[in-house]
C-alpha cells in the first residue's frame, strides 16, 4: 500500500512540475480575453511539450500578485504592470512584445455632445469635464494619458476635471463615454479600433479628440527561475515559441501583426514616468 501511495505522489509531483501557467491583465471584457488566450495556451502546449493553462484574474494587481507568488510563470502585462512585476520578482525578464508595442498610443475620446474636436494637442475645452481612465494600473488607460494631460495643463487630473473615474478596462471606458456617463476618457488605441470594427462604437455618439505620442507598452514577462522549474533552456524555448507565432487566428485575437524580442531596458521610459507620477517607488 505504501509503495502505491509513493508512486501516486511521484506521479502527481511529476504532473505538477510539468504544468505551466500564465495570465494576463484584464484589459478587455472576459469573452475577448478567453478567445485570445485559449488559442495561445493550445499553441504553447504543442510547442513546449508541457501542459499550458491560462489562469484568468480579476484585476491588474491580481495579475502581479499571481506572478509574484509563482501561481503563474508567465504573464501578458502592460508596460506599467510589467515594470511593477519585474520589480517584485527579481530576475524576471521581458521576453517578447507585439510588433506594434514599442510605439503604442492612447486615444482620448469624447462624447459628441461635448462639441470637442480632434486636434494636435489635447483640446482646451476638456477642462471641467467628467473624465474616466481605464484601470488604475493601466499604461495606456491611465499612466501615459495622465502624464500627457499633466504635462500640457500643468494640473493633475483631479484639479483639471470636474470628476475623475476608473472604468476598470478599455472596453468599459468606451461604453461609459459613448453612453454619456462620462464626457471624456482615455483608451488603448488597439481596443478602440477593435470595438469600432466589431460595430460596438457609434461614431455619432463618441469620437477621438487626441492621440498621444508613442510609448512602449505590452509585453510577455517570464519569471527568472523558469529554467530551474522546467529544465535548462526552457526560457529561450518559450521565447522562440512566442516569436514564431504565425497563426493568423492567434495574432488577430491579440491583435498583433507578430511578436518581436523584448528586454527589460525597453520599458525604462514607463518606469521613469511612473516614478514621476508617484505610481512606483
Amino acid at each position: 500500500m505504501k509503495k502505491i501511495l509513493l508512486m501516486l505522489i511521484m506521479v502527481v509531483g511529476f504532473v505538477y512540475a510539468k504544468s505551466f501557467t500564465f495570465t494576463a491583465i484584464p484589459d478587455q471584457d472576459e469573452t475577448q480575453l478567453k478567445e485570445r488566450f485559449s488559442k495561445l495556451a493550445v499553441y504553447l502546449t504543442k510547442e513546449l511539450n508541457v501542459d499550458v493553462k491560462f489562469v484568468p484574474v480579476k484585476s491588474y494587481s491580481a495579475s502581479i500578485a499571481a506572478f509574484r507568488n509563482n501561481q503563474v510563470q508567465l504573464a501578458w502585462f502592460g508596460g506599467l504592470s510589467g515594470v511593477k512585476a519585474r520589480l517584485v520578482v527579481p530576475g524576471s525578464v521581458a521576453i517578447a512584445q507585439g510588433y506594434e508595442d514599442p510605439n503604442f498610443h492612447s486615444f482620448i475620446i469624447a462624447n459628441t455632445s461635448t462639441g470637442l474636436e480632434k486636434s494636435e494637442t489635447i483640446p482646451a475645452g476638456i477642462e471641467g469635464k467628467t473624465f474616466t481612465f481605464g484601470s488604475k494600473g493601466s499604461t495606456s488607460g491611465r499612466l501615459m494619458p495622465e502624464y500627457f494631460i499633466t504635462e500640457q495643463f500643468k494640473k493633475s487630473p483631479n484639479d483639471l476635471f470636474k470628476k475623475v473615474g476608473f472604468s476598470g478596462n478599455h472596453s468599459k471606458t468606451v461604453e461609459l463615454v459613448q453612453s454619456g456617463a462620462y464626457e471624456v476618457g482615455a483608451v488603448n488605441y488597439k481596443v478602440w479600433k477593435r470595438e469600432l470594427k466589431s460595430g460596438k462604437i457609434d461614431p455619432s455618439k463618441v469620437k477621438i479628440i487626441y492621440q498621444t505620442p508613442g510609448y512602449p507598452d505590452y509585453n510577455f514577462t517570464a519569471r527568472g527561475d523558469l529554467d530551474k522549474q522546467f529544465g535548462a533552456g526552457f526560457t529561450k524555448k518559450l521565447q522562440a515559441a512566442i516569436l514564431n507565432i504565425k497563426d493568423e487566428k492567434i495574432l488577430n485575437a491579440f491583435p498583433r501583426t507578430g511578436f518581436i524580442e523584448a528586454k527589460n531596458e525597453d520599458f525604462k521610459p514607463v518606469l521613469d514616468t511612473a516614478r514621476k507620477l508617484g505610481l512606483v517607488d
